[in-house]
């Protein structure tokens, strides 16, 4: 038989794991980011238990949410204001997926730079127009991908405060 100790350490060590996976999943669309952060935690706090745990599923919901509601309303907001719909920026995502096979590594972040730019271009039938927009596409993106991505090293800070403060206490 398995004791309890045992099986919060394991728990604790895949749950590490899947913050590795979320921060990876925030700078790369294809891995699910954020969510992957608030679940693990979720899974933890209800495996390990304690105030610890149930403290740090809190703060790590609340910045979750913080930083994906800010990602997609700043990102939104300035493709709104640049006049850049969000079908281009589905095109470069399933270009970088496509991009993955033909070149791995770099493929995605160059299939999703090409199919933008592309897409961009056609969309306002100018190469130097589609160039404009792509970039004001790609700097939005990347602001809320910042802001996401701190947020979700607050939560990484707060689970692993967590950890220690609940294995030091237990």
């Amino acid at each position: 038989m398995v004791d309890s100790l045992t099986v919060q350490i394991i728990v604790t060590v895949l749950v590490g794991l899947a913050y590795v996976v979320g921060l990876s999943g925030i700078v790369v669309p294809v891995l699910p980011g954020t969510i992957t952060l608030v679940i693990a935690t979720l899974v933890w706090a209800i495996v390990v238990g304690g105030w610890p745990a149930w403290v740090a599923f809190g703060l790590v919901l609340v910045f979750g949410a913080i930083g994906m509601t800010t990602s997609y309303v700043l990102t939104g907001r300035k493709l709104h204001a640049a006049e850049v719909p969000m079908w281009p920026v589905y095109v470069g995502i399933a270009s970088g997926i496509v991009g993955i096979f033909v070149i791995p590594f770099l493929g995605l972040p160059l299939g999703f730079l090409l199919g933008l730019y592309v897409s961009e271009a056609l969309r306002q039938k100018d190469w130097r127009k589609g160039f404009t927009s792509a970039w004001i596409a790609i700097k939005a993106l990347g602001v809320g991908i910042m802001i996401e991505f701190a947020l979700a090293m607050l939560s990484t800070i707060t689970f692993a405060i967590a950890v220690v403060v609940h294995f030091v206490v237990a």
